[in-house]
């Protein structure tokens, strides 16, 4: 892998994750629930960089995908509003998936569909990504 700009860098990193999911699901469902998110992460943030945007350090990147959308091709300014309300409702997720709370253990709260729910919604957010992106792997 030789000079991958850092879009296609991002959009590699997302989809060798996407890989490990079935892997996951065996074993854990929030587990999937975080990786899901840090998926839809590096792929948005990879097309943000893919129209010449810094993005910012935070994790749902979504609002800024939508305030930008006029740089985006017409096919994938017509999936932004659907991709920005996984990352936002993603996000909300990140911190129960992982840490949990006193009153939310995540290895019970989450459920193969949810699970399922994510892995479909990362899958997405991939795929349009790639429309973008021209993957040099």
């Amino acid at each position: 892998m030789t000079n991958l700009t850092l879009a296609q860098s991002y959009l590699f990193k997302a989809t060798k994750r996407l890989k490990i999911l079935p892997v996951l699901l065996e074993e854990d469902y929030s587990d999937v629930v975080r990786e899901t998110q840090e998926i839809v992460e590096l792929a948005q943030k990879a097309m943000l960089r893919q129209v010449g945007i810094d993005p910012p350090k935070w994790h749902d990147v979504g609002k800024i995908l939508l305030e930008n959308a006029e740089l985006f091709l017409e096919e994938i300014s017509t999936t932004l509003p659907e991709l920005a309300r996984i990352s936002k409702r993603l996000r909300k997720e990140r911190e129960l998936a992982f840490h949990g709370d006193v009153d939310f253990i995540p290895t019970e709260e989450y459920t193969r569909e949810d699970a399922l729910q994510t892995m479909e919604e990362a899958s997405l957010v991939v795929e349009v990504a790639r429309k973008l992106i021209k993957p040099e792997f």
